[in-house]
């Protein structure tokens, strides 16, 4: 192919990708970051009732991305107590969430301990709930040396992956030993 060839074939890829991907930065221009920097790392993020994540990965702070607006947002952990709060995100900009939870009293002994087994790694921070209760997501409980200790007692285990369909199942925690859940997404 001669000089002019290619010249013509470089501008028209050049053209054609400007042109996909406008539409891809329109879309953005209505959305900002809300980062949450929080202790504990471990805390899930729900912003407007949905579960987002972990409000940290590996000691970093996460960065969500959130339609510009009012937002009400929820940081749960079973060791703290509760937080929510109302952020606005305004387009384009980042939205910085600073807090630390207050301890909650913790409960004693017996427990006994669950563990969750199954999934891929693009669901490691699938929301585990029990009876209801937000405890966590999966990768904290998933190998031999994790797991959720729990008084023992009957469960409804559920684990909500982001954007598919929740495995659910009754468990019976026994003292002192370990119940498994196994799923698949």
């Amino acid at each position: 192919m001669n000089r002019t060839g290619k010249l013509f074939v470089f501008t028209l890829s050049a053209t054609v990708l400007v042109w996909t991907a406008t539409p891809l930065l329109a879309e953005k221009k209505d959305t900002g970051h809300l980062k949450t920097i929080i202790d504990p790392r471990r805390a899930g993020v729900f912003v407007d009732g949905q579960y987002l994540g972990p409000t940290a990965d590996f000691k970093v702070a996460n960065k969500f991305e959130l339609s510009a607006g009012e937002h009400e947002v929820k940081l749960i952990d079973p060791r703290y107590e509760e937080f929510s709060t109302s952020v606005k995100i305004e387009a384009g900009k980042t939205t910085k969430l600073r807090e630390k939870l207050k301890p909650v009293a913790l409960p004693q002994p017996p427990f006994g301990r669950l563990r969750t087994v199954g999934g891929n790694g693009n669901n490691k921070y699938a929301a585990v709930y029990v009876d209801g209760k937000f405890m966590g997501h999966v990768d904290e409980f998933n190998n031999f040396a994790q797991g959720l200790l729990l008084k023992p007692g009957d469960y409804t285990v559920r684990i909500a992956p982001t954007g598919a369909a929740a495995h659910e199942e009754k468990v019976k925690i026994e003292a002192d030993k370990v119940t498994t859940v196994h799923w698949e997404r």
